[in-house]
């Protein structure tokens, strides 16, 4: 039985490219920006048939990763005053010491 890669979610699908020469992107060019602002395609610009440069629409920014967890927290009691009968209780049921020998001791 061979193994298989953990399954992935697939990326999201590449936009529709197109393929025109210098000249032909030189006399159309505002209205290729639009074209690819409004529709999200890929223009590939060559010259002698030598892909140069390719021209993509500018996705929006995400949303900045500070404050994501806004409103998906409760505050439950005060954080700032220790609970003293909790470090009260937890100090008599520790159990006694036994000695280590340290490393290196004799």
């Amino acid at each position: 039985m061979a193994l298989q890669p953990p399954h992935r979610t697939s990326p999201a699908p590449a936009p529709a490219t197109t393929t025109i020469s210098a000249t032909e992107f030189k006399a159309t060019c505002l209205e290729l920006m639009d074209e690819v602002a409004r529709t999200g395609t890929e223009v590939i610009v060559t010259k002698h048939g030598r892909p140069v440069v390719r021209v993509s629409a500018i996705r929006p920014e995400s949303e900045s990763p500070i404050g994501w967890m806004a409103g998906h927290h409760a505050l439950l009691g005060d954080l700032v005053s220790a609970d003293m009968t909790f470090w009260e209780s937890s100090a008599t049921d520790l159990p006694a010491k036994q000695s280590r020998r340290r490393r290196g001791a004799k």
